[in-house]
């Protein structure tokens, strides 16, 4: 049976993008899933994040298998992948159609990370297009979220052409996550009975019921 794959996607740079993808990752392999981890983005944030991690834990902790690879190769490292794992994430690039496209098209479910605001999810839009034409079904995940923002459900039903949904869960713009990444961790580990931990196990439940 192949892995479910998710790929982590926003051409907008800025989304919490890299961090997400990395504490999905780790809260799918605290729930006995094995886990593996797909870098295209050629900014590298997720390869430094995974370089961090084998330092701290070695290599048999860290727990998850790791590849980085240039976009055309996406879809093959993820067939590989998938022979041996429950899950496969991808962290597709910003500004960058054709990869992006690729790591879409190979998705089950794309996660859309995006601030709270008019601008930002608007911004989500080529996103979104390209994920409609590749059939590949969208959720936009409210990331980094202030204290007091609101972001209505109208909001989201103007982007209604697109194939695309909200999720209930939502990830505060929280010290915790970018602390905990510094040394190849997540908020899961570093601080388990945070809010940050809080909400991303609630995301990833989410997510994995969507599948």
């Amino acid at each position: 049976m192949m892995a479910t794959v998710f790929t982590v996607a926003q051409q907008k740079g800025g989304a919490g993008k890299s961090t997400l993808a990395a504490h999905l990752a780790v809260a799918w392999l605290k729930q006995k899933k094995t886990v593996a981890l797909v870098d295209i983005d050629p900014q590298h944030s997720l390869s430094r994040w995974f370089e961090a991690r084998v330092a701290t834990l070695g290599e048999a902790g860290a727990g998850l298998s790791f590849t980085e690879v240039t976009g055309w190769r996406t879809q093959k490292a993820v067939e590989d992948l998938g022979r041996s794992h429950d899950i496969v994430v991808i962290d597709s690039p910003p500004h960058a159609e054709t990869e992006a496209k690729i790591a879409i098209r190979a998705a089950n479910i794309v996660v859309v990370p995006s601030q709270p605001s008019p601008m930002d999810v608007w911004a989500t839009v080529p996103t979104l297009e390209m994920a409609s034409k590749e059939k590949s079904p969208a959720v936009i995940v409210l990331n980094r979220v202030p204290p007091r923002a609101s972001l209505t459900e109208q909001m989201i039903a103007r982007l209604g052409d697109y194939d695309v949904g909200l999720a209930k869960a939502s990830i505060g713009n929280r010290v915790a996550f970018a602390d905990s990444m510094v040394t190849g961790l997540t908020a899961l580990e570093t601080k388990p009975s945070s809010t940050a931990a809080t909400e991303i196990r609630a995301l990833a439940k989410e997510l994995l019921g969507k599948v």
